[in-house]
């Protein structure tokens, strides 16, 4: 179950090194725009919040990258805690998405199925 859940976690890690791109490198070009809904001007504005903020998706996908990897070299303890700390951490800004900007559950779909599937899994993994 644990290997299951390291698929669901890679994933994860690849919608969020893709939000990244969005956020950190795409984020006033058209294609940018038209993901996230901005006029020209709104993303000229919040350019340096969605750059930083697309570093906090990096980074996310940096650290259960690393978890799977560890899981994969048998180090089982430490990869699963980077897991979890990972994905626990993407699927908690999905439902705070969810929930404070309802117009965007889509988007929180997106971001937070992966990462909740791989806690889910993981968890399971670990009790049987």
């Amino acid at each position: 179950m644990i290997a299951v859940g390291a698929v669901f976690a890679a994933l994860a890690a690849l919608v969020h090194v893709l939000i990244f791109y969005l956020e950190s490198m795409a984020w006033t070009t058209p294609r940018g725009r038209a993901v996230f809904g901005t006029t020209r001007e709104e993303a000229e504005n919040t350019r340096e919040l969605a750059f930083n903020q697309g570093f906090y998706n990096l980074f996310l996908a940096l650290q259960v990258a690393a978890g799977v990897v560890l899981l994969l070299a048998g180090a089982t303890g430490t990869g699963v805690a980077l897991v979890l700390a990972g994905t626990a951490s993407m699927a908690a800004a999905a439902t705070v998405l969810a929930v404070t900007s309802p117009e965007k559950r889509s988007a929180a779909m997106k971001q937070g199925v992966f990462p909740m599937i791989a806690v889910v899994l993981t968890a399971v993994g670990l009790i049987v």
